[in-house]
């Protein structure tokens, strides 16, 4: 899943690669993956791009339609979704339903050149979510956005973390009401460099721990924002992938210790972590089997 290092390079090489253009065309891959109706798609033709913005884990692009009036297309690619564009002629019509395209937008610049965009998802699991706004408060899961995981200082983590008590770590940096984000990847490799069990609750934390799991956040995201901004796009993947110290590395050593890093599985997914690193040597249990291991 794209998360906030991701999101932002994807927001950046979006505005320097189409700002001042206009949307020629926009046709709709996934009926389903539409969520608002006012304004419909159809404002989206002739509209301008401004800029380009992220908040959390949605990717925000500002435009102006052919009125003058300021517009927003809001996407936010869950688990599988993704962005690709192209220069090319003008392909034939999306057929909704067939195919990975969601979204297909056809920019036109001064000199008359056609870009095609298309907003993937792969897989039969469609969450990927499209809404076309005026005001970004409309976006439901804007609205319920905690404060942003860059944005954290210490007193600001401490207060959340007093006010969620026996909350597990590992969801908690993971809820965007909470602070917005951070997923699955990232949540893992912030918890291992802070030496945190995924499993320590918000409210047993030291106030060195506190410190500690501030400069973490603050570490893991910024040096992955570095890592990914560099690459192009289609390579922004196994640039998170290839920074990964413990998410999705079961199995191999910790860099740190040498230890097999351990897989926790859940209902639906699953995370990683260094037992000596992060749990005193002891292993987590598996939700789908048992209780867990404190």
């Amino acid at each position: 899943m794209p998360e906030l290092p991701e999101v932002q390079t994807l927001a950046d090489v979006l505005a320097e690669q189409f700002v001042g253009q206009w949307i020629a065309r926009a046709e709709l891959g996934s009926l389903s993956a539409l969520k608002t109706y006012d304004p419909p798609i159809t404002e989206l033709a002739d509209a301008t791009l401004v800029g380009t913005g992220r908040r959390g884990k949605f990717l925000v692009m500002d435009l102006v339609d052919s009125n003058g009036v300021p517009l927003q297309l809001v996407i936010h690619l869950s688990r599988a979704g993704w962005i690709h564009w192209r220069t090319s002629a003008t392909l034939a019509p999306l057929r909704p339903g067939k195919g990975p395209v969601a979204l297909r937008l056809t920019w036109r610049d001064e000199e008359g050149t056609s870009t095609v965009l298309d907003v993937t998802e792969a897989g039969t699991q469609k969450r990927l979510a499209l809404y076309i706004v005026r005001d970004l408060d409309d976006v439901p899961g804007i609205g319920r956005l905690g404060p942003d995981a860059l944005s954290l200082s210490d007193d600001d983590l401490a207060g959340i973390l007093r006010g969620e008590g026996k909350r597990q770590l590992k969801t908690l940096l993971r809820e965007q009401s909470v602070i917005a984000g951070i997923g699955n990847a990232y949540s893992d490799e912030i918890l291992h460099a802070a030496r945190l069990s995924p499993y320590a609750t918000a409210g047993s934390l030291s106030d060195v721990q506190v410190k500690t799991l501030r400069t973490a956040v603050q570490e893991v995201l910024t040096q992955a924002l570095e890592r990914v901004r560099n690459a192009k796009i289609g390579q922004i993947k196994s640039e998170k992938r290839a920074g990964l110290r413990v998410h999705d590395r079961t199995g191999e050593p910790c860099d740190v210790c040498g230890t097999a890093i351990a897989e926790v599985r859940l209902s639906d997914s699953s995370f990683q972590y260094c037992p000596t690193c992060q749990t005193g040597g002891r292993a987590l249990a598996d939700r789908r089997m048992s209780r867990l291991l404190k």
